[in-house]
């Protein structure tokens, strides 16, 4: 069942602090740290039959959570990609309350970067957790079914814009590190989905989509669509 708090609309916003900016994640560096100790193990007593596969899997470890820092594009009024990955849809979708609503849909494989940001700069104005299945992300079913987490941010002209973190067939784990109230900075690092997972920004009807099905974006750095209003 989804959980839904809201921030009060007098308070000023507290900058949110990025994280994570280490250039891999830290659980992926411990992670990665404890397959290697059990691959030179493994190496020690069955040979490297056993300790191969699981320095590769280390190595793997180590690629999934890289966190690269990235330029951001255009102005405040430009929305970049909240996650790398291949762009599953792009299109008009009824939003959560009826309307009619901008939606961008990002697939990530195990092999792109998984950590998330903001696509626009805004207040923490909702969080809202729900689903509970564990469906590949590409599956259509995915959207309203599997384990998910909207973070709603609401931009300086009071436009509502979403982020939503869905899990796939392996994902287990949705870090989202901003609270309630916070200024989340525009492209900033807020977050991330263990291996596998789908991410959508939904943006208002009135923003230019500038991305089609099947591109490949880059969070941070490919600008997905624009509100009006910017350069």
């Amino acid at each position: 069942m989804a959980q839904a708090v809201r921030a009060s609309d007098s308070v000023a916003a507290p900058r949110f602090a990025e994280r994570p900016t280490e250039p891999i994640v830290r659980d992926g560096l411990l992670l990665a740290a404890a397959i290697a100790l059990v691959s030179v193990l493994g190496g020690l007593l069955a040979g490297p039959a056993l300790g191969g596969p699981l320095a590769v899997l280390a190595l793997f470890t180590l690629a999934f959570f890289r966190n690269p820092s990235r330029a951001l594009p255009g102005d405040e009024r430009t929305v970049v990609a909240p996650a790398d990955g291949r762009v599953l849809e792009a299109g008009e979708i009824a939003g959560p309350d009826g309307r009619r609503v901008q939606r961008v849909a990002i697939f990530l494989s195990v092999f792109d970067v998984h950590v998330n940001r903001a696509p626009l700069a805004g207040r923490v104005v909702a969080i809202e957790r729900g689903g509970a299945k564990y469906l590949a992300a590409f599956d259509r079913r995915a959207e309203a079914e599997n384990a998910r987490c909207e973070l709603w941010l609401e931009t300086a002209r009071g436009e509502r814009v979403g982020v939503v973190q869905i899990v796939g067939l392996i994902a287990r784990r949705i870090v989202c590190h901003p609270r309630l109230g916070e200024w989340v900075g525009r492209g900033a690092r807020y977050g991330l989905i263990r291996f596998g997972s789908r991410t959508d920004v939904v943006l208002p009807l009135e923003a230019t989509l500038c991305v089609r099905r099947g591109e490949r974006v880059r969070g941070g750095a490919t600008v997905v669509a624009r509100l009006p209003g910017g350069e």
